[in-house]
């Protein structure tokens, strides 16, 4: 019970710095705007690890390959801490459980990327209902008009409503339910088979 409990608040606390470190990535690789509350937030959050391994990992094709790692090393971190905290019996930390966990990381990102665009295509959708003119509303088209415009393009408005949120969001949906979790329960049982 204990062990549950411990694990919860990890979770919490680093998966909130994960997303903000994700939602910094995403940002600066779709050109969203920082000139609001959000985007100052997230660089306000994450400054203190990335702008160090900014120092060691350089930009590749402007993306901020730093705050990549930095999301990438500190879900490995939490699954490792996470496997010490509830497996009761010793670990073996051999190559190929290493090596899983740094896989496991990789996707466990993956789902949380989706959930990040999953957001923004939300409160997107919301906004242009209600606030068009909102200062945060630019920052969150950024963020889903890749997705959303490929999808508008090909299905036109039906009765004046768009439903390309609701279709990408269907996709996204459907990613998380097959390959997304199908990846992690392998790497999960390949992990296994090393202990």
């Amino acid at each position: 019970m204990l062990a549950q409990a411990v694990a919860f608040v990890l979770e919490t606390i680093f998966d909130l710095f994960i997303l903000a470190v994700l939602v910094r990535f995403w940002m600066q690789a779709l050109r969203a705007p920082v000139r609001n509350p959000i985007a100052q937030f997230t660089i306000a959050l994450t400054d203190f690890a990335v702008k160090p391994m900014r120092r060691v990992i350089p930009g590749l094709f402007n993306l901020d390959l730093a705050s990549l790692v930095v999301a990438w090393l500190a879900e490995f971190a939490l699954q490792v801490l996470l496997l010490l905290v509830l497996t009761e019996s010793s670990i073996s930390w051999s190559p190929g459980v290493l090596s899983a966990i740094l896989f496991l990381s990789l996707v466990k990102l993956v789902r949380l990327s989706i959930y990040v665009f999953m957001g923004a295509i939300i409160i997107q959708a919301v906004l242009s209902w209600f606030a068009t003119y909102h200062p945060v509303a630019p920052f969150f088209d950024a963020l889903s008009r890749p997705f959303l415009k490929p999808i508008q393009r090909a299905v036109p408005p039906i009765g004046g409503v768009d439903i390309s949120p609701v279709l990408v969001l269907i996709a996204f949906q459907l990613i998380l339910m097959l390959p997304v979790t199908w990846l992690e329960a392998e790497t999960v049982r390949i992990a296994r088979s090393f202990v």
